[in-house]
């Protein structure tokens, strides 16, 4: 049965904290809604399951019933210890994600908010988050097309989203350690905080963190990006010490990486600009106008792209990888804008583009069969969502990351086993796609 259950806003997001809990020795499976997850075969075989409420960029009374309904769920199936994931930048309704977990919980719960992940240089000092040295708000996710984030001081951004009294346990106090720790955690709960905020710089600070709070043997709902959850479940002897499950090198035979780039980044444009220089892999731009147009306009071009890739794969050298992307070429669409004049709901464009994405490999696993397939690559979380989505697969089993907050693992239910990774736009340096390429031709070797 499992006793790690965690709801997290997106399905990257899901398999990052999945991932270190898998590093862990600890059978994880990252599902994309509670129904599936209630329904999945082998469930009481896991350690851990993570939801993903796909809720970042919802209006607040829906993302509380996201969240509500998939902590619901876990409650159904067992869990013992619930964790909210968020976002390293903190986008989206944290405040009343958190109400909605904690609502189900029990009345005895507290929120412990551990924002840092310092293994991606996500750190939080005196109530402010920093990302790899950069103030949060100085950072292009202030700019984020659907979730953009304009307040720096954490406790600040939670009071505006959370019913429940926000407090802050400060650096000087972490760096003193566990006691320290746990008293500071004690006087704020003490003067009525039920959501405490908790800064930290390194790993270490986040696991003196997590001992203070089994010391104190609260019912702790761990709220952050995955490093605390981890680390609260290492001592709660729950799971062992985390180390990598690195596949060993393999003969690539001809087989070819398919990416859907849902991320309009210039973090991940560079990437991929560095990868297309590499000859053996090919690029596909995709007209996303079309595919915001939907019906047969839609139709009719992702089945082009599929018609090119189908030659390529088919052909006496066909590419090692093959990047489809529909934002990384001409001018960036404001997509609030195109869902504007179309007169559409909110979000609606950016979720035709992702479905596009996701038919074009769908047909194409389809039509040219697993066995050319090496792996899928997809970046951004509604990107891999409509990927598996379109493929019928229940869940993902994540194993290890390549790089921190990307994440590989294995499909499960239809072409059982593939592997995939799912990586945030914002995440990595010049050459983590060429990394990622690398990976999942090792991991394609795997037995």
């Amino acid at each position: 049965m499992p006793l790690i259950g965690a709801v997290a806003d997106d399905l990257t997001g899901a398999t990052t904290t999945g991932v270190l809990l898998a590093r862990s020795k600890a059978r994880t499976a990252v599902f994309f809604n509670e129904e599936a997850a209630e329904k999945g075969e082998g469930v009481d075989e896991l350690d851990a399951i993570l939801i993903s409420s796909n809720s970042r960029a919802l209006p607040a009374n829906e993302a509380y019933e996201k969240v509500k309904s998939a902590t619901c769920a876990l409650k159904r199936m067992g869990v013992q210890y619930f964790s909210k994931r968020i976002d390293t930048t903190l986008r989206g309704g944290v405040g009343v994600e958190i109400d909605a977990m904690m609502d189900q919980v029990g009345d005895d719960c507290v929120a412990v908010v551990v924002p840092a992940m310092p293994q991606s240089r996500r750190i939080l000092v005196g109530g402010y988050s920093v990302i790899d040295g950069v103030a949060l708000i100085n950072t292009p996710v202030a700019q984020d097309v659907r979730t953009p984030v304009r307040e720096n001081y954490i406790p600040r951004l939670l009071e505006g989203q959370t019913r429940r009294q926000v407090k802050l346990v400060s650096l000087d106090k972490v760096l003193q350690g566990e006691e320290a720790i746990r008293d500071a955690l004690k006087e704020a709960r003490d003067a009525g905080g039920e959501v405490i905020v908790v800064d930290g710089i390194t790993i270490e600070d986040v696991e003196e963190i997590a001992k203070a709070c089994i010391e104190l043997k609260w019912n702790v709902v761990a709220v952050d990006p995955g490093p605390f959850t981890s680390k609260l479940a290492y001592y709660r002897n729950l799971i062992q010490e985390e180390e990598p499950n690195f596949p060993p090198e393999a003969d690539e035979n001809g087989k070819t990486v398919l990416i859907a780039a849902g991320s309009a980044t210039p973090v991940t444009k560079k990437q991929m600009e560095v990868l297309c220089q590499d000859p053996r892999h090919v690029r596909i731009s995709v007209d996303p106008v079309k595919f915001i147009e939907g019906g047969d306009t839609a139709l009719d071009e992702a089945f082009r792209a599929v018609h090119i890739a189908e030659d390529l794969l088919k052909s006496d050298n066909p590419p090692r990888a093959i990047l489809f992307e529909t934002a990384l070429h001409g001018e960036l669409l404001n997509l609030d804008e195109e869902d504007n004049k179309r007169h559409y709901a909110g979000g609606m464009s950016a979720n035709r583009i992702n479905a596009g994405l996701g038919t074009i490999i769908s047909q194409l696993l389809e039509s040219c069969g697993r066995e050319k397939i090496a792996g899928l690559y997809t970046t951004g979380g509604d990107t891999m969502v409509n990927v598996c989505y379109q493929l019928g697969v229940e869940c993902i089993e994540v194993m290890d990351y390549v790089i921190p907050q990307t994440d590989i693992g294995r499909l499960v239910g239809s072409y059982d086993g593939l592997p995939i990774v799912g990586k945030g736009g914002l995440t990595g340096n010049d050459n983590t796609a060429c990394d990622i390429v690398e990976r999942l031709f090792r991991e394609s070797a795997r037995k």
